[in-house]
């Protein structure tokens, strides 16, 4: 059998291995350059990133909290994002209540275990979910059934639910009030995602230190209740 009767058929055509290379150096920059992809499609879609930063900030400054989750790699990201915001970003400021879902461990395999994996987030969200929270949902696929799940359930209880996906349309992304899709394969998309992660921080960064200003206060992030 032949190195090429290997490749799975399901592998993208820009990510056929050059055989002939013996240090997998054109794989490398073939993957660096799939980068520009994801941060160009990032980049187009700089305003709504900004929003969603600012609008979080709003959230969270009134006393409303963030819900997160994501399946493998995504749940890395998603819960990156929750300790930025419970942590600090750059500055310091205030805490912020932002909670990751899949980093629950027990009430993830209790409720594995007694409804299912599809419904192990959607029951979390009625659980710890208020009208006014946030949830964000991380997939670069955009089909993962218990994110859908978790989607329906935010929208019963009167949560906003924003989608960071990989290419557009998809399930999940039409499921949510507000997508971001970033265009690129599935690992690109998912370090496009922390670059999203971060910017994000960044917009919820300035409009608290903004707030914080506006009310006089030295204290980066006091305005929190």
């Amino acid at each position: 059998m032949t190195p090429e009767t290997t490749v799975p058929d399901t592998l993208p055509v820009r990510w056929t291995p050059d055989v002939g290379d013996p240090t997998h150096n054109a794989e490398v920059t073939t993957h660096l350059d799939n980068v520009l992809p994801a941060l160009e499609s990032l980049r187009s879609q700089s305003g709504r990133l900004s929003e969603w930063g600012t609008e979080l900030a709003t959230r969270l400054l009134s006393g409303q909290r963030l819900l997160a989750a994501g399946n493998g790699g995504s749940a890395a990201e998603a819960q990156h994002l929750t300790a930025e915001l419970v942590g600090r970003f750059d500055e310091e400021r205030a805490p912020f209540s932002a909670i990751s879902l899949h980093a629950e461990t027990s009430a993830v395999t209790a409720l594995s275990n007694d409804y299912g994996y599809e419904e192990v987030f959607a029951r979390q969200v009625r659980a710890h979910g208020r009208a006014g929270d946030v949830l964000i949902l991380l997939s670069t696929s955009g089909r993962s059934p218990n994110l859908l799940n978790a989607a329906r359930a935010a929208r019963e209880r009167g949560i906003a639910t924003w989608a960071l996906t990989g290419p557009g349309p998809n399930p999940l992304a039409g499921a949510c009030d507000q997508a971001i899709t970033v265009d690129a394969i599935a690992a690109n998309a998912q370090e496009g995602h922390l670059i999203a992660v971060h910017a994000v921080c960044r917009a919820f960064d300035a409009e608290v230190a903004k707030r914080a200003r506006s009310y006089g206060s030295g204290s980066f992030g006091a305005g929190q209740p």
